[in-house]
């Protein structure tokens, strides 16, 4: 069984944790514990405690543990500095120090500008530091300083300058944990599923990548959740094993950000096998008669949403997502030729962008 670690969001909550707590008992901290929104609970080592016993003022470490998950931040110290402001304010202000990216372009989850501490882990750290003034009754204002003294290097092997992160790592993470999985142990996990639904006689399944297409079709179209299989990256490998099980039909439904990738043949979407989806989205436009500037734009945006609003803007983007939908269905075609396969395409922001199917009449 492979072990699970925990983000960078949990790191940044723990220290922050220890370090606000040493202030108010004067003496270092050797462990801390949180609780992660997916309700596990975290207990961290600190390193390099320093406090000042005649001020208000503490810094710790929690070293980032990515468990079995290949990462390049595993390893790396997450720093929390916590200071005090007795002015009566009862806030907690979070910010970003060495190491930590800061947001350069539109379309994250911060503001240009602000630090790369996403919304999770910053309502982690608030959360863990309120517990801590409130038991000690304390009403001013705490600064929270999360930093990454290696986070500048470790960010030259990741996407975040090409995302829009300069400078620096992200704080991140939505559950608190790094749940790994190997290759074979997703596509075992992909086959049983696939195979439990064919055993009760099902000859349609419906696919998606990940969370964001299974929620928009329990939101939109009241879906039946029990009914559909997560996929992950592995779009090619499940419609394969879909296939050889003798399924008739499949309806693949996936956000924007990783089905557009299909347009170009690409059948495994994680951003290690590829990332061309400004490129395909810019082909489109130019195809459907896009002016140069409008190309360009796109080719610069950092969001197949922030692209789209390109397309929207200048009126090219039905036409333009026709194409796109007809070069995704080649592909899906040619992947498996015997069985019939539809495909949503749809935006948290703008809704569903293209479709193989009539949605005004539901999905059954």
């Amino acid at each position: 069984m492979m072990r699970s670690g925990f983000t960078t969001g949990s790191c940044a909550a723990a220290a922050a944790k220890a370090a606000c707590l040493m202030i108010f008992e004067k003496s270092r901290i050797e462990s801390i514990s949180i609780m992660t929104p997916a309700g596990v609970s975290y207990h961290a080592e600190t390193e390099d405690a320093r406090f000042d016993q005649n001020g208000a003022r503490a810094s710790c470490a929690v070293r980032k543990d990515s468990g079995d998950d290949p990462d390049v931040t595993d390893g790396m110290l997450i720093y929390a500095e916590v200071s005090l402001e007795d002015d009566g304010k009862r806030c907690v202000i979070i910010e970003g120090g060495e190491g930590i990216g800061t947001v350069t372009r539109p379309g994250l989850d911060r503001s240009v500008g602000e630090a790369a501490i996403n919304s999770v882990p910053r309502r982690m750290i608030e959360d863990e530091v309120r517990a801590i003034t409130e038991e000690y009754e304390y009403g001013g204002t705490v600064r929270v300083v999360i930093s990454a003294p290696e986070g500048r290097r470790i960010a030259q092997k990741t996407f975040n300058q090409r995302f829009g992160i300069e400078g620096g790592i992200s704080i991140i993470g939505t559950t608190g944990v790094v749940e790994p999985m190997s290759t074979k142990a997703v596509l075992d996990t992909i086959a049983l599923e696939l195979r439990q639904h064919r055993s009760v006689g099902e000859k349609e399944i419906f696919v998606s990548p990940g969370n964001y297409g299974l929620t928009f079709m329990k939101e939109h179209f009241g879906y039946d959740l029990d009914k559909a299989v997560k996929c992950s990256n592995y779009i090619g490998k499940t419609i394969d094993i879909a296939s050889s099980l003798g399924f008739e039909r499949m309806l693949l439904i996936g956000h924007a950000g990783k089905l557009v990738k299909l347009s170009g043949g690409i059948m495994n979407t994680h951003s290690s096998e590829g990332d061309c989806r400004m490129e395909l989205m810019a082909a489109a436009a130019a195809r459907s008669g896009a002016a140069p500037d409008v190309i360009n734009r796109i080719l610069s945006c950092i969001s197949t949403d922030e692209a789209y609003g390109c397309m929207k803007e200048a009126g090219i983007e039905k036409k333009s997502f026709s194409y796109i939908m007809e070069r995704i269905m080649y592909y899906l075609n040619k992947r498996s030729p015997d069985m019939k396969i539809d495909c949503i395409v749809f935006s948290n922001r703008y809704g569903v962008l293209g479709s193989t199917v009539d949605i005004k009449e539901g999905i059954s």
